[in-house]
């Protein structure tokens, strides 16, 4: 039986989704949930593999298990066991789904939400979950910025090192920005995006609404393909992985 499972997480004290040798993992966690109930043991795919410090309003997940529980009850086993193992992670949807889903392949877009506190006082309810940036950010021109990058695009510039991705080719349908109180909130979504894609996004939009930047120099280090023209990388505590669209 195939299990497709939504799923939230606090990313902060995570190595990422995947499992490693060293720190705790959201697959590590899941693993662990499913074979303490079921005395199996699985591997639990996901739909994307989120980095160290970076939060999840609703990874997608799949796993196979010989055993036919109803989706309530596979749901109240999971969040049981994440309990008793003190993981900062829920589950908040369990499905039956066909031996022909795979949460990652299947997935036709992905999207995320960064959020920047902008202000100049910090907040100790926000510590982990955004990133504060005390100086004035003009949203305006970072949206000026941000249209330069929608389309189809080699984007090397905003490349992180180490990614295993075969090209840089992406397509970009979605960068929204908006202010909301004292926050400015980055809404992106694509099919797929390569490693930091997003982070690198932000830092280097950030540093056009500060004025280091202007808008038109976005089109100028897209065009680069060259990491290092483009700007800083935002830090993995403000962003978000918010849907996965199948």
């Amino acid at each position: 039986m195939r299990y497709k499972i939504t799923v939230e997480y606090d990313g902060t004290n995570l190595v990422g989704w995947q499992k490693q040798k060293d720190g705790a993992s959201v697959q590590e966690f899941l693993e662990r949930a499913v074979e303490g109930f079921s005395h199996q043991t699985t591997e639990v795919f996901a739909a994307g593999r989120t980095d160290a410090g970076v939060h999840a309003l609703a990874q997608v997940a799949h796993f196979d298990i010989d055993l036919d529980l109803s989706e309530y009850k596979m749901q109240e086993s999971l969040n049981a066991l994440l309990r008793a193992l003190q993981a900062p992670v829920c589950v908040i949807k369990t499905e039956k789904v066909g031996d022909d889903f795979h949460a990652r392949f299947s997935a036709k877009g992905r999207g995320y939400v960064y959020r920047i506190l902008n202000r100049r006082g910090n907040s100790p309810l926000l510590v982990n979950r955004v990133w504060h940036v005390t100086y004035p950010l003009d949203v305006e021109k970072m949206r000026q910025g941000a249209q330069y990058l929608l389309g189809h695009h080699d984007f090397s510039s905003f490349r992180g090192s180490g990614c295993q991705a075969k090209s840089p080719l992406k397509t970009l349908d979605k960068l929204d920005i908006e202010r909301i109180g004292d926050e400015i909130v980055f809404t992106v979504e694509a099919r797929s995006f390569i490693y930091h894609q997003v982070r690198n996004m932000v830092g280097t939009l950030m540093q056009v609404g500060c004025g280091k930047l202007k808008p038109e120099d976005i089109k100028r280090i897209l065009e680069a393909c060259d990491r290092t023209k483009a700007g800083i990388s935002a830090p993995a505590c403000g962003l978000y992985l918010s849907k996965v669209m199948y």
